[in-house]
Protein backbone atom coordinates (compact mmCIF):
# COMPACT_ATOMS: atom_id res chain seq x y z
CA UNK A 1 0.00 0.00 0.00
CA UNK A 2 1.65 3.67 -1.05
CA UNK A 3 2.10 5.78 1.85
CA UNK A 4 -0.26 9.01 1.67
CA UNK A 5 1.67 12.21 -0.22
CA UNK A 6 2.47 14.92 2.31
CA UNK A 7 1.20 17.70 -0.26
CA UNK A 8 3.70 20.14 1.20
CA UNK A 9 6.73 18.07 1.08
CA UNK A 10 5.58 16.79 -2.51
CA UNK A 11 6.11 21.07 -3.76
CA UNK A 12 9.22 21.45 -1.53
CA UNK A 13 10.60 18.35 -3.46
CA UNK A 14 10.50 19.96 -6.57
CA UNK A 15 11.45 23.23 -8.44
CA UNK A 16 8.23 24.71 -8.23
CA UNK A 17 8.60 26.51 -4.93
CA UNK A 18 10.83 29.12 -3.50
CA UNK A 19 12.21 26.71 -1.17
CA UNK A 20 9.17 28.37 1.32
CA UNK A 21 5.56 26.03 1.41
CA UNK A 22 3.20 26.40 -1.06
CA UNK A 23 -0.59 26.60 -0.82
CA UNK A 24 -1.77 23.47 -3.16
CA UNK A 25 -3.55 25.02 -6.28
CA UNK A 26 -6.83 22.49 -6.36
CA UNK A 27 -9.64 23.61 -8.71
CA UNK A 28 -11.24 24.94 -6.04
CA UNK A 29 -8.79 27.20 -4.94
CA UNK A 30 -7.96 28.42 -8.42
CA UNK A 31 -11.43 29.28 -9.03
CA UNK A 32 -11.85 31.25 -5.77
CA UNK A 33 -8.85 32.95 -7.23
CA UNK A 34 -10.27 33.96 -10.28
CA UNK A 35 -13.19 35.80 -8.84
CA UNK A 36 -10.75 38.68 -8.43
CA UNK A 37 -10.71 39.02 -12.02
CA UNK A 38 -13.53 39.77 -14.72
CA UNK A 39 -10.73 38.70 -17.12
CA UNK A 40 -11.59 35.37 -19.55
CA UNK A 41 -8.99 32.64 -17.34
CA UNK A 42 -7.72 32.06 -20.78
CA UNK A 43 -7.50 35.07 -21.85
CA UNK A 44 -3.37 35.30 -22.73
CA UNK A 45 -1.03 37.10 -20.50
CA UNK A 46 1.84 36.93 -22.25
CA UNK A 47 5.53 34.71 -22.40
CA UNK A 48 7.87 35.08 -19.29
CA UNK A 49 11.24 34.61 -20.27
CA UNK A 50 13.49 33.05 -20.88
CA UNK A 51 11.78 29.99 -21.36
CA UNK A 52 8.88 31.07 -22.76
CA UNK A 53 5.93 29.64 -21.44
CA UNK A 54 2.52 30.91 -21.69
CA UNK A 55 0.75 32.91 -19.18
CA UNK A 56 -2.93 33.17 -18.86
CA UNK A 57 -5.36 34.91 -16.37
CA UNK A 58 -5.60 30.93 -15.09
CA UNK A 59 -2.06 30.26 -15.09
CA UNK A 60 -1.24 33.73 -12.97
CA UNK A 61 -4.35 32.66 -11.00
CA UNK A 62 -2.34 29.31 -10.14
CA UNK A 63 0.60 31.75 -8.96
CA UNK A 64 -1.18 33.68 -6.88
CA UNK A 65 -2.83 30.29 -5.39
CA UNK A 66 0.26 28.99 -4.42
CA UNK A 67 1.72 32.24 -3.12
CA UNK A 68 -1.36 32.69 -0.67
CA UNK A 69 -2.87 36.00 -2.22
CA UNK A 70 -6.38 36.57 -1.49
CA UNK A 71 -8.29 36.75 -4.61
CA UNK A 72 -8.45 41.08 -4.48
CA UNK A 73 -4.65 40.52 -4.71
CA UNK A 74 -4.68 39.47 -8.49
CA UNK A 75 -5.54 42.55 -10.20
CA UNK A 76 -2.19 44.08 -8.95
CA UNK A 77 -0.26 40.79 -9.54
CA UNK A 78 -1.75 40.90 -13.53
CA UNK A 79 -1.14 44.34 -13.83
CA UNK A 80 2.62 43.74 -12.50
CA UNK A 81 3.72 40.61 -14.09
CA UNK A 82 1.83 42.74 -17.39
CA UNK A 83 4.42 45.53 -16.87
CA UNK A 84 7.30 43.41 -16.01
CA UNK A 85 6.62 41.83 -20.01
CA UNK A 86 7.09 45.53 -22.07
CA UNK A 87 10.10 45.22 -23.66
CA UNK A 88 11.87 48.04 -22.27
CA UNK A 89 11.99 46.45 -18.87
CA UNK A 90 14.27 43.84 -20.17
CA UNK A 91 13.29 41.13 -17.62
CA UNK A 92 14.75 38.27 -20.62
CA UNK A 93 18.27 39.74 -19.58
CA UNK A 94 17.88 40.32 -15.40
CA UNK A 95 16.88 36.24 -15.50
CA UNK A 96 19.53 34.97 -16.80
CA UNK A 97 22.14 37.62 -15.20
CA UNK A 98 25.15 36.84 -12.75
CA UNK A 99 23.76 40.43 -11.08
CA UNK A 100 21.62 39.84 -7.67
CA UNK A 101 18.60 42.13 -8.12
CA UNK A 102 15.12 41.98 -8.56
CA UNK A 103 11.68 43.75 -10.25
CA UNK A 104 10.46 45.86 -7.80
CA UNK A 105 6.77 46.79 -7.58
CA UNK A 106 5.49 50.24 -6.61
CA UNK A 107 1.88 50.31 -5.91
CA UNK A 108 -0.15 53.66 -5.87
CA UNK A 109 -3.93 54.40 -5.92
CA UNK A 110 -7.09 53.65 -3.48
CA UNK A 111 -7.12 49.88 -4.63
CA UNK A 112 -3.56 49.73 -2.88
CA UNK A 113 -5.10 51.53 -0.05
CA UNK A 114 -8.26 48.79 -0.40
CA UNK A 115 -6.52 45.59 -0.07
CA UNK A 116 -4.31 46.48 2.75
CA UNK A 117 -0.64 47.16 0.55
CA UNK A 118 1.56 48.57 3.34
CA UNK A 119 4.09 51.04 3.08
CA UNK A 120 4.80 51.98 6.62
CA UNK A 121 7.02 50.35 9.04
CA UNK A 122 9.06 47.56 8.03
CA UNK A 123 7.29 48.09 4.27
CA UNK A 124 10.43 45.75 2.86
CA UNK A 125 10.21 43.22 5.29
CA UNK A 126 7.86 40.72 6.82
CA UNK A 127 4.88 40.70 8.24
CA UNK A 128 2.31 42.04 5.18
CA UNK A 129 0.13 39.25 3.63
CA UNK A 130 -0.45 41.55 0.50
CA UNK A 131 3.04 42.88 -0.03
CA UNK A 132 4.38 39.31 0.63
CA UNK A 133 2.32 37.24 -1.26
CA UNK A 134 1.57 39.66 -4.21
CA UNK A 135 5.54 40.29 -4.89
CA UNK A 136 6.12 36.10 -4.21
CA UNK A 137 3.45 35.43 -7.18
CA UNK A 138 5.66 37.30 -9.68
CA UNK A 139 8.37 35.43 -8.45
CA UNK A 140 7.01 31.90 -8.57
CA UNK A 141 5.80 32.42 -11.99
CA UNK A 142 9.66 34.01 -12.80
CA UNK A 143 10.74 30.39 -11.64
CA UNK A 144 8.28 28.28 -13.14
CA UNK A 145 7.05 29.59 -16.38
CA UNK A 146 10.26 31.54 -16.96
CA UNK A 147 12.96 28.99 -15.67
CA UNK A 148 14.59 31.42 -13.75
CA UNK A 149 16.36 28.98 -11.41
CA UNK A 150 19.77 29.42 -9.99
CA UNK A 151 22.34 27.24 -12.04
CA UNK A 152 19.63 27.22 -14.83
CA UNK A 153 18.36 30.25 -16.53
CA UNK A 154 19.67 31.77 -14.09
CA UNK A 155 23.30 32.56 -13.18
CA UNK A 156 23.32 35.08 -10.69
CA UNK A 157 26.21 34.79 -7.86
CA UNK A 158 24.31 35.55 -4.95
CA UNK A 159 20.62 36.34 -5.53
CA UNK A 160 18.66 38.95 -3.33
CA UNK A 161 16.24 38.86 -0.27
CA UNK A 162 14.32 40.65 -3.13
CA UNK A 163 13.76 37.88 -4.82
CA UNK A 164 11.38 36.27 -2.59
CA UNK A 165 9.23 38.66 -3.05
CA UNK A 166 9.18 42.75 -3.71
CA UNK A 167 6.68 44.75 -3.43
CA UNK A 168 5.34 47.69 -1.41
CA UNK A 169 3.07 51.01 -1.57
CA UNK A 170 4.05 54.00 -0.09
CA UNK A 171 2.76 55.98 3.12
CA UNK A 172 0.77 58.40 2.13
CA UNK A 173 -0.04 58.84 5.56
CA UNK A 174 2.72 60.77 6.88
CA UNK A 175 4.14 61.63 3.25
CA UNK A 176 4.65 65.47 2.69
CA UNK A 177 4.11 65.30 -0.87
CA UNK A 178 1.74 63.79 -3.65
CA UNK A 179 2.96 59.88 -4.39
CA UNK A 180 5.44 59.11 -7.50
CA UNK A 181 2.54 58.08 -9.70
CA UNK A 182 1.23 61.79 -9.03
CA UNK A 183 4.77 63.57 -9.88
CA UNK A 184 4.72 61.63 -13.36
CA UNK A 185 1.00 63.38 -14.31
CA UNK A 186 -1.62 60.48 -12.75
CA UNK A 187 -4.21 61.35 -10.86
CA UNK A 188 -4.66 60.38 -7.24
CA UNK A 189 -7.34 58.23 -8.26
CA UNK A 190 -5.69 56.20 -10.68
CA UNK A 191 -4.42 52.72 -9.53
CA UNK A 192 -0.59 52.54 -10.69
CA UNK A 193 1.88 50.60 -10.81
CA UNK A 194 5.78 51.05 -11.28
CA UNK A 195 8.19 48.36 -11.55
CA UNK A 196 11.83 49.09 -11.12
CA UNK A 197 15.11 46.73 -11.64
CA UNK A 198 16.72 47.02 -8.26
CA UNK A 199 18.93 45.47 -5.65
CA UNK A 200 18.26 45.18 -2.03
CA UNK A 201 17.84 48.52 -0.14
CA UNK A 202 21.11 49.94 1.44
CA UNK A 203 20.14 51.90 4.59
CA UNK A 204 20.90 55.11 5.13
CA UNK A 205 20.93 56.75 8.75
CA UNK A 206 21.45 59.97 10.02
CA UNK A 207 19.93 61.68 12.71
CA UNK A 208 21.90 64.85 12.75
CA UNK A 209 20.62 67.07 10.08
CA UNK A 210 17.97 69.23 10.58
CA UNK A 211 18.03 70.89 7.43
CA UNK A 212 17.71 69.75 3.82
CA UNK A 213 21.36 70.28 2.36
CA UNK A 214 23.21 68.18 5.00
CA UNK A 215 20.39 65.50 4.84
CA UNK A 216 20.87 65.26 0.86
CA UNK A 217 24.34 65.17 0.99
CA UNK A 218 24.60 62.45 2.80
CA UNK A 219 21.87 60.40 1.41
CA UNK A 220 23.70 61.77 -1.81
CA UNK A 221 26.96 59.96 -0.77
CA UNK A 222 25.22 56.37 -0.37
CA UNK A 223 23.66 56.79 -3.89
CA UNK A 224 27.23 57.27 -5.97
CA UNK A 225 29.00 54.22 -4.37
CA UNK A 226 31.28 53.17 -6.43
CA UNK A 227 31.10 49.41 -7.09
CA UNK A 228 27.72 50.40 -7.96
CA UNK A 229 26.76 49.94 -11.65
CA UNK A 230 24.74 53.42 -11.51
CA UNK A 231 27.76 55.37 -11.55
CA UNK A 232 28.72 53.83 -14.45
CA UNK A 233 26.24 53.39 -16.77
CA UNK A 234 22.42 54.57 -17.22
CA UNK A 235 20.36 52.42 -14.79
CA UNK A 236 16.82 53.05 -12.53
CA UNK A 237 16.80 53.47 -8.80
CA UNK A 238 14.68 53.90 -6.21
CA UNK A 239 15.50 56.41 -3.03
CA UNK A 240 12.80 55.64 -0.41
CA UNK A 241 12.85 58.62 1.92
CA UNK A 242 11.18 57.79 5.59
CA UNK A 243 8.37 60.73 6.32
CA UNK A 244 10.47 62.39 8.87
CA UNK A 245 13.41 62.59 6.68
CA UNK A 246 11.37 63.41 3.47
CA UNK A 247 9.26 66.15 6.18
CA UNK A 248 12.75 68.18 7.29
CA UNK A 249 13.12 68.82 3.13
CA UNK A 250 9.31 70.02 3.08
CA UNK A 251 9.40 72.45 6.24
CA UNK A 252 12.08 74.10 4.46
CA UNK A 253 10.16 75.24 1.37
CA UNK A 254 11.39 72.24 -0.76
CA UNK A 255 8.71 70.10 -2.67
CA UNK A 256 8.91 66.37 -4.39
CA UNK A 257 10.63 68.00 -7.41
CA UNK A 258 13.35 69.97 -5.62
CA UNK A 259 14.25 66.77 -3.93
CA UNK A 260 14.46 64.76 -6.78
CA UNK A 261 16.51 67.94 -8.64
CA UNK A 262 18.57 68.02 -5.92
CA UNK A 263 19.66 64.49 -4.87
CA UNK A 264 20.90 64.20 -8.83
CA UNK A 265 22.77 67.38 -8.58
CA UNK A 266 24.81 65.79 -5.65
CA UNK A 267 25.07 62.63 -6.27
CA UNK A 268 28.12 61.50 -8.15
CA UNK A 269 32.03 61.27 -8.44
CA UNK A 270 35.13 62.78 -10.24
CA UNK A 271 36.64 60.79 -12.76
CA UNK A 272 40.03 60.78 -10.54
CA UNK A 273 37.63 59.56 -7.83
CA UNK A 274 35.97 56.20 -9.87
CA UNK A 275 39.56 55.56 -11.29
CA UNK A 276 40.57 53.98 -7.50
CA UNK A 277 38.53 51.06 -7.89
CA UNK A 278 34.85 49.71 -8.75
CA UNK A 279 33.52 49.68 -12.08
CA UNK A 280 35.90 52.20 -14.16
CA UNK A 281 36.63 51.09 -17.29
CA UNK A 282 37.34 53.89 -20.14
CA UNK A 283 35.04 52.63 -22.88
CA UNK A 284 32.28 52.63 -20.05
CA UNK A 285 33.34 56.73 -19.37
CA UNK A 286 32.84 57.23 -23.11
CA UNK A 287 29.33 56.11 -23.83
CA UNK A 288 28.41 58.17 -20.91
CA UNK A 289 29.74 61.26 -22.39
CA UNK A 290 32.36 61.40 -20.19
CA UNK A 291 36.29 62.55 -20.78
CA UNK A 292 38.16 59.75 -19.33
CA UNK A 293 40.72 61.74 -19.16
CA UNK A 294 39.76 64.72 -16.91
CA UNK A 295 40.00 63.72 -13.65
CA UNK A 296 37.79 66.67 -12.52
CA UNK A 297 34.95 65.57 -14.81
CA UNK A 298 31.81 65.24 -12.27
CA UNK A 299 30.18 61.84 -13.26
CA UNK A 300 26.29 61.68 -11.91
CA UNK A 301 24.87 59.04 -10.65
CA UNK A 302 21.60 59.55 -12.66
CA UNK A 303 22.32 59.80 -16.15
CA UNK A 304 18.74 60.68 -17.18
CA UNK A 305 16.13 62.37 -14.25
CA UNK A 306 13.32 59.51 -15.14
CA UNK A 307 15.69 56.88 -13.75
CA UNK A 308 15.55 58.33 -10.08
CA UNK A 309 12.19 57.09 -8.14
CA UNK A 310 12.00 58.86 -5.39
CA UNK A 311 8.96 57.85 -2.91
CA UNK A 312 7.91 57.96 0.76
CA UNK A 313 7.79 55.06 2.54
CA UNK A 314 8.82 53.36 6.03
CA UNK A 315 8.27 54.50 9.49
CA UNK A 316 8.96 57.34 11.22
CA UNK A 317 12.33 57.38 11.74
CA UNK A 318 15.88 58.95 10.89
CA UNK A 319 16.41 56.70 7.73
CA UNK A 320 16.40 56.49 3.77
CA UNK A 321 16.31 53.70 1.57
CA UNK A 322 18.43 53.20 -1.05
CA UNK A 323 17.93 50.62 -3.93
CA UNK A 324 20.56 50.56 -6.72
CA UNK A 325 20.08 49.43 -10.10
CA UNK A 326 20.90 47.28 -12.70
CA UNK A 327 23.53 47.57 -15.42
CA UNK A 328 21.89 45.02 -18.01
CA UNK A 329 19.90 47.80 -19.93
CA UNK A 330 16.30 47.57 -18.04
CA UNK A 331 14.45 50.51 -18.13
CA UNK A 332 11.47 50.79 -15.02
CA UNK A 333 8.27 50.60 -16.38
CA UNK A 334 4.57 51.68 -15.20
CA UNK A 335 1.09 52.44 -15.98
CA UNK A 336 -2.38 52.00 -15.00
CA UNK A 337 -4.01 48.38 -13.90
CA UNK A 338 -7.48 46.95 -14.22
CA UNK A 339 -8.77 46.84 -10.07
Amino acid sequence: MNAPVDEFEFFLEKQWSDGLPVVTPTEARVQWMLTGTRRDPDEPVGNIPPAMEPATVRTVAIHAVMAGCKPEYLPVVLGGITLMLREAFNLNGVQGTMHGVAPLMIVNGPYAQKIGLHGGNGCFGPGFRANATIGRAIRLMLTNLGGGIPGVGSATVFSTPLRYTACLTENTERSPWGTIAESRGYAPSDNVITCAMVESPRLCYDDVSQEPERLLTGIADSMAAMSSWNMHVRSDMVVAMGPEQATVCARAGMSHADVHRRLRELAGRRVRDLKNGGNWRRERALKINVNPDDDDCFVPVIKDERDLHLVVAGGWGPLTAICHGWGGGSRAVHGVYEA
